[in-house]
């Protein structure tokens, strides 16, 4: 093929502009495909209360919304298909709830549902003390066991890639690895086979070079304040080759840039080891890329290199970690920063004095160098800063406790403590990050079809 494959990125996270992927097919109605990316390292712990409330809950709704969007661009013809990571802990919820939408337009679509990632059944039967140890600090899973919430593997694009060899027009999924959404089209446009690692590697860079959305157009950049439109920054687009090469751009008339900086800021974003980039599909190296502007907001990317993956998936799961909350007040006035740092002193002591001491507690004043303490110099001599204290503990009861010790510092604590208008902070439950690895043969990805 000498066409180009065109994948454009509609969404970073959850939470993400609601309108960006209409707003992208309004401005390249050629687009082939649209990846949207919904899931942080927390977000299936919140989709995983929401779904204690509501069976039918636990994906991103806010994608029911962009399918409803998307709507009268296909009525009108576009082909463009979607690949994306909303369904959470629930795609068949999601795409019930795409289809349901799409029923009540008239219009006729195939939607592809890919599970297999969640293992959480496989962490909690599990008997082995050796298995499943944190990656980061080499625990053993029974420190955290009986409080395991969420655990899903990080799939690859298999699954998705054959959704879409199938005739899917919507591609919905669990979890799977950011990059792996943008190598499953590229998969199933070219046709590639799994062992194309050099191919695959390419993919799973221009997947991780849009998967942040407006990152790689200025977004975060070290010069946001030099860029041009920044209330309108472009999402991205990546025009890739059945060679691997590729550009990655944006649309024309957005906010933003795309140049040799940007994109090798998000290149290294999230980047351990730059010779060894793993990713269920492929072991990426990015030590040989060639990365050059060809244009105005168009750089190419080439001299992509991979091998053969991992024989483990990466497993995010989460467990109950106890309560937190914060509280916020500004204090106004001379010699602010430590006048607040001693009302937040005075918070955790009044704590102890009730037979509360959390487990942890940060005392803040915000503007004075505390919220990168050790990279700015401390500085004291502030008029103004805002207090910030929060805590954590298991007990709930300490928690709330905390939470009525802020506003009595409006009347009992120095001149100028103001800021209290959105009344005592509320009690989080706190969810623990455990990232451990299981065998790629002890995850069983699948793939349903449903018709509208």
């Amino acid at each position: 093929m000498t066409r180009p494959v065109l994948i454009g990125n509609a969404s970073a996270f959850w939470g993400d502009s609601p309108d960006a992927a209409a707003r992208l097919l309004e401005s390249r109605p050629d687009l082939d495909f649209l990846t949207l990316d919904y899931l942080a390292e927390v977000s299936l712990s919140i989709m995983a209360i929401q779904r204690e409330k509501n069976p039918e809950a636990g994906f991103a709704a806010d994608f029911v919304e962009v399918v409803k969007s998307l709507l009268p661009f296909w009525q009108a013809g576009r082909k463009t298909k979607v690949v994306t990571n909303a369904g959470g802990l629930n795609p068949f919820g999601c795409a019930s709830a795409c289809a349901a939408v799409m029923r009540a337009a008239g219009h006729r679509a195939s939607i592809g549902i890919v599970t297999g990632d969640n293992v959480l059944d496989d962490l909690k039967a599990t008997s082995d003390s050796d298995a499943f140890r944190n990656l980061e600090t080499g625990a053993p899973l029974a420190d955290v066991h009986d409080r395991l919430v969420t655990a899903n593997a990080y799939l690859g694009a298999g699954r998705a890639a054959e959704a879409l060899r199938q005739g899917a027009d919507i591609v919905v999924c669990g979890r799977l690895a950011d990059p792996s959404l943008t190598v499953a089209t590229a998969s199933a446009h070219f046709g590639w086979a799994e062992s194309d690692y050099d191919r695959s590697a390419a993919a799973t860079i221009a997947g991780h070079l849009i998967e942040c959305g407006t990152q790689v157009t200025g977004g975060i950049s070290t010069h946001w304040m030099e860029l041009s439109g920044q209330e309108n920054l472009g999402f991205p687009i990546v025009e890739l080759w059945d060679d691997g090469r590729f550009v990655v751009t944006k649309p024309d008339g957005t906010g933003g840039r795309v140049s040799e900086e940007t994109v090798k800021e998000q290149l290294l974003y999230e980047m351990g080891d730059p010779g060894c980039y793993l990713s269920p599909d492929v072991t990426v190296s990015v030590l040989g890329l060639k990365i050059r502007e060809v244009g105005r907001d168009r750089v190419e990317v080439r001299g992509a290199r991979g091998s053969s993956p991992p024989p483990t998936y990466k497993v995010s799961a989460t467990y109950r970690d106890g309560y937190r909350a914060e509280g916020m007040l500004t204090i106004v006035g001379p010699n602010a920063a430590s006048r607040a740092r001693r009302c937040g002193e005075i918070v955790i002591e009044r704590m102890r004095a009730a037979g509360f001491s959390p487990r942890r507690s940060h005392i803040e004043a915000l503007g004075s160098g505390d919220a990168v303490s050790g990279v700015l110099p401390r500085r004291d001599d502030l008029w103004e800063c805002v207090l910030r204290v929060a805590v954590a503990d298991p007990r709930r009861e300490c928690v709330e406790y905390f939470t009525r010790q802020l506003a009595p510092l409006v009347t009992a604590g120095p001149a100028g403590v103001t800021g209290y208008a959105s009344g005592r902070p509320p009690v989080r439950q706190v969810f623990g990050y455990w990232p451990c690895l299981m065998p790629v043969d002890r995850v069983e990805p699948a793939l349903q079809i449903l018709e509208v």
